[in-house]
C-alpha cells in the first residue's frame, strides 16, 4: 500500500528552463482579449444595418409618393364629380328657361293668379334652390360679357352705355352665365359734351364783353 507524503502535491511537468509562472500564463488566455473573429462579425452586422436603413428609407419614400398620388387622384375625382353635376344642372335649367320666361310675362300682365301662380312660384323656388340666379336691371351699365344688346339708341341723360330696358332677363349658376340678359341700350347723345363746352365758352365770352373785357395789368 502506497502512502502519500503529507505536504506535497503533484504539479504538472514543467519544461526545463521555464518557470511555473510561464506555464500558467500560457495555460490561461489573457483576460479582456476579444477573439479575432468578433471584429469582422461586427463590421458585417453594421453593413447589414446600413442596408436595412437604406431599404427602409426607399420604402418610406415610395409610400409617401403613393399617398400623394392617391390624394391628387381623389381631388381630381371630386372636381370632375362637381363639374359633371354642375353641367347636368345647367343643362336642365337651360331647358326650363322658356317656362320661366312665360311665368315672367304672365306676372307682368297680371295673369299669374290662382293655381297657376302657386305652381309657378314653386317652380321658381326649386330653380333657385338648384342655384339659378336671375340678373339684369334697368339703369345698370352695359357689360358685353353678361348683356346682349338687341336695341340701340341715344339719350341725353346717360353718361355711358346703359341698359334702359330688359327685354329678357339673364340667368347664371354661380359664376357661370347660362344666358345673357337681352337688353335695349342707350348711349350718350353724339356731340352733347362738345355742344356743352361751346355753350360754356360763348357764355364766358358774353360775360367778358359785358364787363368790359378782361382786366389789364
Amino acid at each position: 500500500m502506497t502512502e502519500e507524503t503529507p505536504g506535497f502535491e503533484e504539479k504538472p511537468d514543467v519544461p526545463s528552463g521555464a518557470t511555473p509562472d510561464d506555464a500558467e500564463s500560457k495555460a490561461a488566455p489573457e483576460e479582456g482579449a476579444a477573439p479575432a473573429g468578433d471584429g469582422a462579425a461586427d463590421a458585417g452586422r453594421l453593413a447589414q444595418l446600413d442596408q436595412v436603413r437604406t431599404a427602409l428609407s426607399e420604402r418610406t419614400a415610395d409610400l409617401q409618393r403613393l399617398q400623394a398620388e392617391y390624394q391628387n387622384y381623389r381631388r381630381r375625382v371630386e372636381r370632375d364629380r362637381v363639374a359633371v353635376r354642375e353641367i347636368a344642372i345647367a343643362n336642365l335649367l337651360t331647358e326650363l328657361l322658356p317656362v320661366l320666361d312665360d311665368i315672367g310675362r304672365a306676372r307682368e300682365h297680371g295673369e299669374l293668379v290662382g293655381g297657376f301662380k302657386s305652381v309657378a312660384e314653386s317652380l321658381e323656388t326649386v330653380a333657385a334652390k338648384m342655384g339659378l340666379q336671375q340678373f339684369g336691371k334697368e339703369g345698370e351699365p352695359f357689360d358685353p360679357t353678361i348683356h346682349e344688346a338687341l336695341m340701340h339708341s341715344y339719350a341725353p341723360d346717360v353718361k355711358e352705355t346703359t341698359c334702359v330696358a330688359i327685354l329678357q332677363p339673364g340667368y347664371r349658376i354661380g359664376e357661370r352665365t347660362i344666358r345673357p340678359a337681352r337688353v335695349a341700350v342707350a348711349e350718350p347723345q353724339p356731340g352733347a359734351q362738345t355742344g356743352k363746352g361751346e355753350g360754356a365758352e360763348e357764355s364766358a365770352a358774353a360775360d367778358d364783353k359785358d364787363s368790359g373785357g378782361p382786366d389789364e395789368g
